[in-house]
Order: structure tokens, then sequence, then C-alpha cells
């Protein structure tokens, strides 16, 4: 069973920072693309940064600037480095990536999410 577990959200003050973690486990062969979503109340989840296992990023244009993804792969791990913070970045952050858990099969999982409240 592969898993994905975050951490790091919590609140912040507008302008301020924060970073947020997310570790696989489980029967892993493999990672390729990682990323951070996120859902505000009464949205739909958007894409937020994704990072491939070379370390190329790509980023929604709202936060580019702001926020930074970045991984480590012998900890199986992405990161999420949030900066100048904005109360519209409210919203639940899920970390998602794409396993492989054997040379011919892969699952795309899903974090449990993490609240992440901007405001003063």
């Amino acid at each position: 069973q592969v898993q994905l577990v975050e951490s790091g959200g919590g609140l912040v003050q507008p302008g301020g920072s924060l970073r947020l973690s997310c570790a696989a486990s489980g029967s892993i062969f493999r990672i390729n693309t990682m990323g951070w979503y996120r859902q505000a109340p009464g949205q739909q989840r958007e894409l937020v940064a994704t990072i491939n296992s070379g370390g190329s990023t790509n980023y929604a244009d709202s936060v580019k600037g702001r926020f930074t993804a970045s991984r480590d792969n012998a900890k199986n791990a992405v990161y999420l480095r949030m900066n100048s913070l904005k109360p519209e970045d409210t919203a639940v952050y899920y970390c998602n990536a794409d396993i492989r858990t054997t040379f011919a099969s892969s699952q795309n999982i899903w974090g449990q999410g993490t609240q992440v409240t901007v405001s003063s």
C-alpha cells in the first residue's frame, strides 16, 4: 500500500511564509511527477505546482514568483515553499504523485490534504 502524508499547514498572516512537506511510503519502485494542488471552499481543485523526477517545475500563474516546489528523491519527498502569502491562497493543499510500484505498474496517489489559512 502506497500513501502520501503531508505536513506543514497552518495559520499565517498575509505576507508570511509556510513550507509544506509530503512524503511517500510503501512499496515504491520509482516516483515520476509529484505535485501540489489546492481546493478552496466552493471551488474546484486546482493545480499549484508540479515537479518531475529531473527537477523541472511547472507553476500556476497565480503562484509564480512566490511558491517554489522542490523534491528529495532519496526521501521520496516533495516540498512547497510558499512566500508572500495572500488571503486568496487559503485552501486545503493536496500532495499528488505518480508512483510506479513495479516496473510495469503505476498508481496516481493523493495525500489527505493540509489546511493553509492566510488571515490577519
